[in-house]
């Protein structure tokens, strides 16, 4: 090869690495402005894949029944779960601010009244003693009471206003969660076909493998997680419902975010019980703690039924995913955690299993000889 040769394929090799230095760069440029764009609405368009693929089933059941006009079905869904989801809030904000006006009215009137705490309160561990003293001034002397636990009071309200504010933003994500929804449900045979598409463009033959157990990996979790927490959140409100508790709703709500999140419902209803028992009968006071003990309990009941049904993935790796997600990602990552994880088990376990088998065959391929 001579020199100028030499020199004109320098030439050709830098223009042409330049060149797609410059395309490269073009696509990656395309691509960050697309997501920036479309950044805002990810999470809306996420949760409505989760809510589309969990009530896919519930929505062909009212499709069928509605002789099979999908758009009517689709439009019925969505109205029939913004209806669920506007009417209890608004119940809730009004329970919530009627309670809270109850409060300044009887502090402003002073006949706010705290009964005295039970005697048995000071015997308990650790707190017992504490507990026992804060509560007995409370009953006694109210204003005395917030003043000495100013600070702690200025934290939680901040916490209630900072929450009162985040919950705002969801609703208004969850509306448009919901309304997507509908559309995908609406296009579902179309959605369901570029899910398919995309999975095996990414993943080959297995794609549709992965699809599949991506659907039934989000309504696993729907319903071994979200439904149980609303199992747990109703059966509680019944129990405060009989039991006469102010602001039945708002314990509630925090037992289904507690059991969303995979803590014990006992954390609400523990000092509830106490509380019971300071005013109501023993009999009525018992039966409570009764039902409250097995309201908390009822998910190791019903876990094994509903989570990790009709997947091809052990219980626990969809529930260490549905917590580990949750954790990093919020709600959402409920879903997303448990759907990686399940993806990245059959992956692993698909790559652990070939290997075997390569090794099996290789075995018996050098043992044919001797034989």
């Amino acid at each position: 090869m001579t020199t100028s040769d030499q020199t004109l394929g320098e030439q050709l090799f830098v223009r042409n690495a330049l060149e797609a230095t410059i395309r490269i760069g073009v696509v990656l440029l395309l691509a960050t402005w697309c997501l920036q764009i479309v950044f805002p609405f990810i999470v809306p368009v996420l949760w409505g894949i989760i809510i589309a693929t969990a009530v896919y089933p519930i929505y062909l059941r009212m499709q069928h029944a509605l002789g099979e006009r999908r758009g009517l079905a689709a439009a019925l869904f969505t109205l029939l779960t913004l209806a669920l989801l506007i009417v209890p809030s608004v119940m809730l904000v009004g329970s919530m601010v009627e309670s809270a006006q109850a409060i300044a009215d009887g502090l402003r009137e002073g006949s706010l009244a705290i009964p005295p705490p039970p005697d048995g309160v000071a015997t308990w561990p650790f707190i017992g003693e504490k507990l026992h003293s804060a509560w007995a001034l409370a009953s006694t002397n109210l204003e005395a009471a917030l003043a000495e636990m100013r600070p702690q009071v200025k934290a939680v309200g901040n916490w209630l206003l900072s929450t009162a504010a985040n919950a705002g933003s969801g609703m208004v994500q969850s509306i448009f969660a919901l309304i997507i929804a509908g559309v995908f449900l609406a296009k579902a045979e179309v959605s369901h076909q570029l899910a398919r598409t995309i999975a095996v463009r990414l993943s080959g033959q297995a794609g549709e493998e992965f699809a599949d157990l991506a659907r039934a990996t989000v309504r696993s979790v729907a319903q071994g997680v979200v439904g149980i927490a609303v199992i747990q959140s109703l059966l509680a409100g019944i129990g405060l419902l009989a039991i006469g508790m102010p602001a039945a709703g708002l314990w509630a709500l925090l037992v289904l975010i507690l059991a969303v999140v995979q803590l014990p419902p006992f954390l609400v209803l523990g000092p509830i019980i106490v509380y019971v028992f300071s005013y109501a009968d023993t009999l009525p006071a018992i039966i409570f703690t009764v039902w409250s003990l097995f309201v908390s309990v009822s998910d190791g009941i019903l876990k094994p039924m509903l989570l990790g049904r009709g997947v091809s993935v052990p219980m626990l790796v969809i529930l260490i995913g549905a917590i580990g997600g949750m954790l990093l990602y919020g709600i959402i990552g409920l879903f997303v955690g448990a759907v990686v994880l399940a993806l990245g088990y059959k992956l692993f376990m698909a790559w652990l299993h070939q290997d075997v088998e390569t090794a099996l065959q290789q075995g018996s391929a050098d043992a044919s000889p001797a034989s």
